[in-house]
């Protein structure tokens, strides 16, 4: 007799499913875990352990501000030193918090003495300095020494858990100084706080994960897992494609400009070389005129000519031949820098680098802007740093930087009370000098300042403006190897700050 055969159904369900569908299933799963354990509970256990800091700063700065209470009622003599100091040692002597209410703070001074510990009575009135935990650390010492720094700060050490010292556990304290009594005022969290609430939450993971790992979900976060990769390349494509032609529109627009500077700079150095050929002559002509002109004016002083005297007459017409032949000489050299600005950057070279005297780049920058500043302001001070050491570079350049901040800080000014600041110095080393031009002016918005530099980008467009000068400027101020760089709160003005290397005298 024939057998009847039957399929096997004895088979596991899995090995049934195709294996483009299990590999990529196991691999989720294997990505799901991976992505809890090593990345979203670090995630958790950092972001609690900054919330515990951040809490611990705030109490401390909740205590601090007792003393700062005493401490006025002091100044205005209402009661002594000692009294404002004892009634802010019983105050933060019974203040608790936490959940059972043993979270504390302490205060010891700089030199450091304790001057209150709830739970260390024993340590009030010594000198703490060379107290350590078990791990040796000197932590006393430690917080004097970052409050000195800066004020306050975070120190981790060993220390008894809250009243028990028979339980000695990590424990991260955030330190304050309060300077008119020299004292340092701290509280603290302990780590295994942290840790317990970060093993409950694994946890609870852990039965999230187990029950997450069904067949269903596991193939429905395939489908979607898929469909997502899909669309985010697509994005990724698209945004690539727009980018490419941003760029190639910014190419094209920067290559127009080299084309049109050329063309400017060409129809402009004619007449330009006609004034600075013309002013030295006028100039020696009048010189040899004088000789004659004080004569026949000696013989007829009251004679008049403009309507002024012959010695008002002479001294100006000498400071109007020298400022013809100095703008002369300025106009061929902004020339001279657009055609530079049009080349290429490789051919560009370095005839006109010399040491430099920021200083006297700011005072020439500030009489070149005198018209425009004056129509902004009549509030604008200068603050000049003394025995600044010189900066290699070109002069003209850095002063075409110099005077285009200025007459953005003038631009910005909306009343003639606002104020324009220049200030020059250096920094602390005597390594790099600094010019910084602060206006009062209404600010600038972040996600504006984010682009001020950006080529074309501009909010004065329909004033004229192209978006390029402080383009350039940047591209200046990089090339003689410093930062240019710009802050602002809003409503509180703008600050362009010019960082230059230099060598120390």
């Amino acid at each position: 007799m024939a057998k009847t055969s039957f399929p096997d159904t004895s088979a596991s369900p899995l090995q049934a499913l195709p294996v483009r569908i299990i590999i990529p299933v196991a691999l989720t799963i294997i990505l799901f875990i991976l992505t809890i354990f090593l990345l979203i509970i670090p995630m958790m256990e950092k972001s609690m352990m900054d919330g515990k800091r951040e809490t611990t700063m705030h109490l401390t700065e909740t205590a601090w501000s007792v003393l700062t209470f005493y401490h006025d009622q002091e100044a205005q003599g209402l009661i002594s030193g000692e009294q404002a100091r004892q009634s802010a040692i019983d105050i933060l002597t019974q203040l608790r918090y936490g959940p059972d209410r043993k979270d504390y703070f302490w205060i010891n001074d700089d030199t450091p003495v304790m001057v209150m510990h709830p739970y260390r009575p024993d340590l009030e009135g010594k000198n703490v300095a060379k107290f350590t935990d078990p791990s040796g650390k000197h932590m006393f010492a430690k917080m004097v020494e970052i409050t000195k720094k800066s004020g306050s700060g975070f120190v981790d050490y060993l220390w008894q858990w809250k009243e028990d010292p028979g339980h000695i556990v990590p424990k991260i304290s955030y330190v304050k100084s309060f300077d008119p009594w020299g004292w340092i005022i701290g509280t603290g969290i302990y780590v295994e706080d942290v840790t317990a609430q970060i093993s409950t939450v694994t946890r609870k993971l852990m039965l999230a994960c187990a029950g997450i790992m069904g067949v269903v979900l596991l193939l429905s976060g395939y489908i979607i897992w898929a469909a997502a990769a899909s669309r985010k390349e697509k994005l990724a494509a698209i945004a690539r494609s727009e980018l490419q032609e941003k760029q190639l529109a910014q190419a094209d627009k920067m290559a127009s400009l080299g084309i049109l500077v050329a063309g400017v700079a060409h129809e402009v150095n004619n007449p330009a070389t006609t004034l600075m050929l013309n002013a030295p002559n006028l100039k020696k002509s009048f010189e040899a005129f004088i000789p004659v002109l004080d004569d026949h004016f000696a013989r007829h002083p009251d004679t008049r000519v403009c309507n002024m005297t012959y010695p008002d007459l002479r001294s100006r017409i000498q400071l109007m031949l020298a400022a013809i032949l100095d703008s002369s000489t300025r106009i061929k050299q902004i020339i001279s820098d657009l055609k530079d600005f049009s080349r290429p950057a490789d051919s560009r070279d370095k005839k006109n680098t010399q040491e430099i005297d920021i200083n006297q780049v700011v005072e020439k920058s500030l009489d070149l802007t005198h018209t425009v500043l004056k129509k902004a302001t009549s509030r604008v001070s200068v603050i000049y740093g003394k025995n600044l050491p010189p900066v290699s570079g070109d002069f003209q350049k850095l002063q075409q930087v110099v005077i285009n901040l200025l007459v953005n800080a003038a631009q910005a000014l909306e009343r003639p009370d606002q104020s324009i600041t220049v200030k020059t110095g250096t920094n602390q080393h005597k390594n790099v000098v600094f010019i910084d031009i602060c206006d009062t002016g209404p600010g600038v918005a972040p996600e504006i300042l984010e682009k001020i530099t950006d080529p074309f980008f501009t909010t004065r467009r329909d004033d004229g403006g192209t978006g390029l000068g402080l383009f350039i400027s940047e591209k200046i101020i990089s090339d003689l190897q410093g930062i240019l760089e710009f802050s602002s709160e809003p409503g509180q003005g703008l600050t362009a700050s010019i960082r230059l290397p230099c060598k120390a005298k």
